[in-house]
């Protein structure tokens, strides 16, 4: 793909989204198209992991409920939309960074296709991490909870949509090493500093972890924490093997920083007693 001037006026960057935008959309209306005609068969596909807490028909295949005459057209438009989504994803991907590409110095467009490729790579491996691993544990559990006072009948739209809502969200929390990656290679969180705050950080995915998971079950929660510490540990080592020696800078710079900042605490608590030892004298 050529790539663009650096700068560009507003009304280029303007037509630049909307190229953008309409290649995206288009996209998106053929697959929803061709996704809508094979819905039955990414129904089946979808429910596969959790089919034994749900009825199935002679020939096998779960059973869903629609209670409402528009509700089978509306499970059918969402099954197809969202994935569209999925399969357009590298697509929507290619479009935002080459978006931004114009706007990178020419050291930095060397990244663009490797970007590209782990961006998509990790987005599927989110959604097929979710798939086979997550999806079995978190149904057992919601299911579990009628046990004893309530029988499971699956409807058709909430449970499409809870599944679509654990791959989507499996599938963008997987983009964490991309993002953890740039942060600490273009030096906007020092690799020494994200390094050294590793407790807030394992708080911060475990608060991350407890807002994705859209069961509020503990096993899928746990099992989300832990592959987003295996993601975020691997993006901090390939940071560590791109940026070689300048962590040790790094380090040192956050020494002198660290050294400043206690010199200049307690040079002003001296300044505070000081104040207060002489209001006191002259009371």
């Amino acid at each position: 793909m050529p790539i663009g001037p650096a700068r560009m006026p507003l009304f280029d960057h303007l037509g630049e989204l909307r190229m953008r935008l309409v290649r995206i959309v288009v996209c998106l209306l053929i697959a929803v198209c061709v996704f809508y005609m094979a819905t039955p068969t990414l129904a089946q596909f979808l429910l596969h992991p959790v089919a034994e807490y749900m009825p199935v028909d002679a020939n096998g295949n779960v059973v869903l409920n629609v209670f409402g005459a528009f509700d089978a057209f509306a499970v059918r438009f969402m099954i197809s939309f969202w994935a569209s989504i999925v399969a357009c994803m590298p697509v929507i991907i290619w479009q935002v960074l080459a978006f931004f590409l114009p706007a990178l110095k020419p050291n930095e467009r060397k990244w663009f296709l490797p970007t590209f490729a782990v961006a998509c790579v990790l987005f599927i491996f989110g959604t097929v991490f979710c798939y086979n691993i997550i999806l079995d544990p978190a149904f057992q559990w919601l299911t579990d909870q009628a046990s004893g006072f309530a029988v499971v009948m699956p409807e058709a739209q909430k449970w499409i949509d809870i599944i679509i809502k654990f791959e989507i969200g499996f599938g963008f929390a997987f983009e964490l090493p991309l993002i953890v990656f740039y942060l600490t290679v273009f030096e906007i969180v020092p690799y020494a500093r994200l390094r050294g705050l590793w407790r807030e950080v394992y708080i911060g995915l475990l608060v991350i972890s407890a807002f994705i998971t859209p069961d509020a079950s503990p096993v899928t929660m746990v099992l989300m924490f832990a592959a987003m510490i295996s993601l975020y540990e691997i993006s901090m080592f390939a940071a560590r093997m791109v940026l070689g020696g300048k962590i040790k800078k790094q380090k040192e710079e956050a020494a002198r920083q660290a050294a400043e900042d206690a010199e200049w605490e307690a040079e002003w608590a001296e300044r505070q007693e000081r104040r207060k030892l002489e209001k006191e004298s002259k009371e």
